[in-house]
């Protein structure tokens, strides 16, 4: 008998403040207005100090574990997407959510696809159940970005939030994750950034003066996301449009029998561009974009996670999950709603 991943949990997790829009009329030119009709974001949430990533991800799993029947020792491999991570290269944010849970002596690592990170988790957690490899795989996107802002930029802080999703893959004896596609386009990288300096002299070559050049300059402190949207836009909408439409030809599926269409939640107006040109209905888009902002990596499966408690998916619906991000990296998935009982 084969063995096919299925997903058997979905959960998300948000903190508890919300920030509307008119916070940021405190301090930038703009207004409610302005931010919802070029976005279509309402609110967002933003942790407070002393919480970090591998926190709000650890809340999301601790959900997504009990939905599945499962305790922390049943989990093979943990994954983490995300580009707000607690730490800066090491350790991992898997390995601090794992050690959080109380689960050890088993693989934990990052996977860095910006906004595509949940869909490149999946086709990972995909490929190692249905080898045999490991029964079950808790997948976790889980992001802390308002750390990652420049708040005097009105072009990108007014997108985003901070949340985390997750969910189990399991092992099934019927197809569950029907098709994982991931791709990506190194070419388009200077669209859609986190600058990083490098050009800091070691202390064999540097002296005081220099270093404090740099420190002046912004070159060290101004590490925030830095996006080209307009560009970024039009790719975004011709690349999933595609993408969302060859998975579909090639498992010989339409538009028309999927149950409901799940794409990361970045801009209204993106969702509603492509859900145009695939020709589905608003009533088969699930949509969080507006109470959530962009929520990068989380932002796929904190959807799920609405669609799930809102009652809106039956068990076995099919669903399209899409995504694009910065890389530009980007991805789909064919899934099966195994996680409704």
């Amino acid at each position: 008998m084969p063995i096919y991943a299925s997903m058997k949990s979905v959960a998300a997790y948000v903190p508890n403040h919300c920030i509307p829009n008119s916070f940021f009329t405190n301090f930038l030119e703009t207004s409610d207005e302005w931010i919802i009709q070029r976005t279509g974001i309402k609110t967002r949430y933003f942790a407070p100090s002393h919480i970090k990533s591998s926190d709000l991800g650890v809340e999301a799993a601790k959900v997504a574990l009990r939905r599945a029947n499962l305790e922390a020792k049943d989990i093979d491999v943990l994954l983490c997407a995300s580009i707000s991570p607690d730490f800066f290269g090491m350790p991992s944010t898997a390995c601090i959510i794992a050690s959080k849970l109380g689960i050890s002596d088993v693989p934990a690592f990052d996977i860095v696809a910006a906004c595509s990170g949940f869909i490149y988790c999946l086709s990972v957690a995909k490929s190692y159940i249905e080898s045999g490899l490991y029964r079950n795989v808790l997948v976790i996107g889980a992001e802390k970005i308002s750390t990652v802002l420049d708040f005097s930029d009105r072009s990108t802080c007014v997108l985003f939030g901070d949340g985390a999703g997750a969910c189990v893959i399991g092992q099934s004896d019927e197809i569950g994750i029907k098709d994982v596609h991931i791709s990506s386009n190194g070419n388009f990288s200077h669209l859609l950034y986190t600058p990083r300096n490098n050009n800091v002299p070691n202390h064999f070559q540097a002296d005081i003066a220099l270093l404090e050049g740099i420190i002046e300059d912004g070159q060290i402190d101004e590490q925030f996301v830095k996006m080209k949207g307009n560009e970024v836009f039009k790719v975004a909408v011709r690349t999933i449009s595609k993408d969302a439409r060859d998975i579909l030809q090639r498992n010989h599926i339409s538009s028309n029998e999927l149950d409901f269409f799940i794409p990361h939640q970045a801009n209204l107006r993106i969702i509603q561009a492509i859900a145009s040109s695939l020709k589905l209905s608003n009533d088969k888009l699930i949509l969080t974009v507006q109470q959530y902002g962009n929520t990068s990596a989380a932002s796929i499966p904190m959807a799920l996670d609405f669609g799930y408690t809102q009652g809106k998916f039956k068990n076995r619906d099919l669903l399209l999950l899409d995504a694009f991000g910065a890389g530009f990296t980007w991805g789909s998935a064919l899934v099966y709603a195994d996680f409704v009982t």
